[in-house]
């Protein structure tokens, strides 16, 4: 049996120990700490194992990977918790339009909006607090001055941001509307497996947390939150081997879910390529594909998903404003690799 004595673990200098028994033996250490830590998400556990934080037999394992053995004692210890106020950072980033009350910035991938447990630092808001100063919107909190709306990590695109506490009040109150009375527009582009009998169509199921795993969402039949979202089939793409392999789609949000377009997308058989989360049973799919576009796909390393469009009213001004922004080079080469094809 596994030992482990932890009285908070998820606290401060709490310390978790763990005697690796026969049945973890050549494990993974991520994996073993992670089937025996319900509080630490494997993603959190990971990070810690590469900060140095777990011993095994009393020495330092920074790699996540590590084979364990029976007997190994491994031990967790969980720093101090870091400071919630986020500093600004030197992190370039890309900003479409600026002025007194709003900026408009052009997102990577890979980069997290704002700070949260296992993203303290390097994150947009700390890019913004950079750049801005004193002028972000603080109706958002400590954790998120000015941040009216986001995208995930993974996806790149356009957002904007309040720098004042008056623009921060005016733009909410259009996301809230989901632009049914106004010029709000938020648009996606979205590479897909397959390609839907229709060309367009609306999706309308609900979105929770799912019950097998609380990291990700999940269309729910009864409660949770309404989600809705509009999508149009722009370009099909085929193979000898696949008449339908994949499809360039626009999506249009009428409400904003945490992961919306992905678990919709996976909802009706099409989820994003590259989204391990929501698609990950189209892997061997993969492997099927001729060259270069076998490369091409399982070099994608993110849901290619781009948030290409966004258009509202100038909470200040009343004037409308429209941004688009152009692919970024990862999803250009993969759509221009399937469209050879």
């Amino acid at each position: 049996m596994a030992n482990y004595s932890p009285e908070d673990p998820a606290g401060p200098d709490s310390e978790f120990s763990l005697t690796v028994d026969a049945a973890d033996a050549g494990k993974r250490l991520d994996a073993v700490l992670a089937s025996h830590l319900d509080t630490l998400s494997r993603n959190r556990i990971q990070s810690l194992i590469k900060s140095g934080d777990v011993t095994v037999g009393g020495a330092k394992i920074v790699e996540p990977k590590y084979r364990v053995n029976e007997g190994d004692a491994l031990t967790l210890t969980l720093p101090e918790p870091e400071d919630p106020e986020p500093k600004g950072e030197n992190i370039p980033i890309s900003v479409v339009y600026e002025d007194e009350h709003v900026i408009v910035v052009d997102k990577p991938a890979g980069l997290v909006v704002h700070p949260g447990a296992g993203n303290w630092t390097g994150t947009l808001v700390n890019a913004l607090i950079h750049h801005c100063g004193d002028s972000l919107s603080g109706i958002g909190g400590v954790k998120r001055p000015g941040i009216v709306h986001r995208i995930d990590k993974d996806t790149s695109g356009l957002l904007v941001v309040a720098k004042s506490d008056q623009a921060h009040q005016g733009l909410s109150a259009q996301f809230a509307d989901h632009g049914r009375t106004g010029p709000l527009e938020r648009a996606y582009s979205a590479l897909v497996w397959g390609a839907p009998s229709n060309l367009k169509g609306t999706i309308n199921a609900n979105l929770a947390r799912s019950q097998a795993n609380r990291q990700k969402m999940a269309v729910v039949k009864t409660s949770g939150r309404h989600a809705v979202t509009h999508w149009q089939v722009r370009e099909r793409f085929s193979t000898a081997d696949e008449a339908t392999l994949a499809s360039l789609m626009e999506c249009r949000l009428e409400t904003g879910r945490t992961h919306q377009i992905r678990v919709h997308m996976a909802h009706i058989g099409h989820p994003l390529i590259g989204d391990d989360d929501y698609g990950s049973g189209f892997k061997t799919k993969v492997n099927r594909l001729d060259e270069p576009l076998k490369s091409a796909v399982a070099g994608f390393r993110r849901q290619a998903l781009h948030a290409g469009l966004l258009a509202f009213e100038h909470p200040i001004s009343g004037k409308t404003l429209r941004f688009e922004s152009p692919y970024p080079e990862d999803f250009a080469k993969l759509l221009s690799t399937l469209q050879k094809f």
